[in-house]
């Protein structure tokens, strides 16, 4: 599975970016899809997560209600759009992906695959 994500800039506060993650090798309605983000000096952290069916997402905390995750089947591509972007969301987002927890996890380490990360800057 390779994973490719896009959409990343620098934005100023309270705007709105979408980002893209187009997976090959495998299709997205066979796997758990995943967003996390890395903060500057800071760890790896879980943004949020849509099920092997499509039918569940969850959230962190800090993003409900700003951010939404979804999925293109046909596209083989899953989506996080970001609304009311606060300079707290300045991290590089990563779209991750597996076969082991097809309805949720947030442990960064129970995904196998990853993408490799685009820069999301929130000036205020």
């Amino acid at each position: 599975v390779q994973l490719q994500a896009s959409g990343g800039g620098l934005v100023e506060a309270g705007a709105s970016l979408r980002l893209s993650c187009v997976g090959s090798g495998r299709t997205v309605s066979t796997l758990l899809m995943g967003w996390f983000r890395q903060p500057p000096g800071k760890e790896r952290e879980f943004v949020a997560h849509i099920s092997r069916d499509g039918g569940t997402t969850v959230y962190t905390d800090s993003v409900k209600g700003r951010f939404t995750i979804s999925r293109d089947v046909a596209e083989n591509t899953v989506y996080l759009q970001m609304n009311s972007l606060e300079p707290e969301d300045t991290a590089v987002y990563y779209c991750a992906s597996t076969i082991r927890f097809p309805y949720g996890t947030r442990r960064a380490g129970d995904y196998e695959y990853w993408g490799q990360g685009t820069l999301v800057t929130v000036s205020s």
